[in-house]
């Protein structure tokens, strides 16, 4: 199977002021289908082997990076290259589902199972069943529930929250955290078992002040796709500011520079690329203390804020437990449990 490929495309502006070499090491399935891996550096070469060493496996796979380094993208391809390329490719990001709902989202339940569950409701893992499942922030999974997710790996079957049926289901675990997941062992708050499950071809992203070289040919990839949706024409990029872009630290990696290049070319009025803002770009502390805070609590403070941005609207596409990532009867069901009901008007 043939995949990595290069293209290289360079475009020269006629008055020499500056001058786009853009080369881009991309991955495409057996369709021809682009994964839009872009860049030329060591470090994105290596990262492209090994997914496509592991990817044709059904071996679980551990993706390792900071935030903004493209760890679903990663997921995705090793999906794309895999036998099960055809099937379901299932997402869920375990930081953003409170952890007394994540078991009812990854599990399923049975009508009756708890107040509210008025039908049965397939789990992420049944709905994975032959394709690849992702488990995106793995390390915040709660410990009690990583016993369950460890003998999930292991025989690939499970019971609905409310049965004693077996439910078996086949598939691909490819997970993704920026947390240190051997700290956490040594700390008692991560499955020594389940980090060795887990543990069984590791994939590091790397983080783009690590690869600088690649910086500008993610800032002229950018740049071309908002000019088109944008309807504008950008021939050039000062090297001032291309200097600027490859210098900065770019604590939030490649989602830090996607954003800043769109909101550049929003502002651009001409053929020269409007200042990118590196210089007032400040990098932010991840150190900083807060007070202690019970699980129910943050439980309780995430929903409430979710109720609040949708006017206390439960259900539909645009309701609180859409914006959740959850069932409306597993939010209705939790709700309950912690005591939160709508305000009187």
């Amino acid at each position: 199977m043939e995949a990595i490929n290069r293209t290289i495309e360079q475009r020269q502006t006629d008055k020499g002021t500056e001058t786009k070499h853009s080369e881009q090491h991309s991955m495409e399935d057996r369709n021809g289908s682009s994964l839009n891996m872009i860049g030329e550096s060591a470090r994105l070469k290596l990262l492209l082997k090994q997914v496509a060493i592991v990817a044709p496996t059904h071996s679980t796979v551990l993706i390792l990076g900071e935030t903004g380094t493209g760890k679903e993208l990663i997921a995705r391809a090793i999906h794309k290259l895999s036998p099960r390329r055809d099937q379901p490719f299932v997402s869920t990001n375990c930081s953003s589902i409170p952890a007394g709902l994540l078991e009812s989202e990854l599990f399923g339940h049975e009508k009756g199972a708890f107040t509210g569950a008025v039908s049965r409701e397939i789990g992420r893992f049944e709905l994975a069943d032959r394709g690849t499942m992702f488990l995106d922030e793995v390390g915040d999974i709660p410990l009690e529930l990583q016993s369950k997710l460890l003998r999930v790996l292991q025989e690939q079957e499970f019971e609905r929250l409310g049965s004693a049926r077996t439910v078996k289901a086949n598939f691909r675990l490819v997970a993704a955290t920026n947390r240190n997941l051997a700290q956490m062992v040594e700390k008692g708050a991560f499955r020594s078992d389940l980090y060795y499950r887990l543990h069984v071809f590791p994939i590091e992203t790397p983080p783009l002040r690590e690869r600088p070289e690649d910086i500008p040919l993610l800032v002229w990839h950018f740049v071309r796709k908002y000019q088109q949706t944008m309807k504008k024409r950008i021939d050039t990029i000062l090297p001032e500011d291309m200097d600027a872009l490859v210098h900065y630290s770019w604590p939030g990696n490649v989602r830090e520079l996607q954003n800043l290049i769109e909101r550049s070319v929003i502002l651009t009025d001409g053929l020269i690329l409007h200042r990118p803002l590196v210089a007032q770009q400040k990098t932010f502390r991840r150190d900083i203390q807060t007070p202690a805070r019970t699980l129910a609590d943050a439980e309780r403070e995430h929903i409430l804020k979710s109720l609040r941005e949708t006017g206390w609207v439960i259900g539909g596409p645009d309701g609180a437990a859409a914006r959740l990532s959850v069932r409306r009867t597993t939010l209705l069901y939790k709700m309950r449990q912690l005591g939160i009901s709508r305000p009187a008007d």
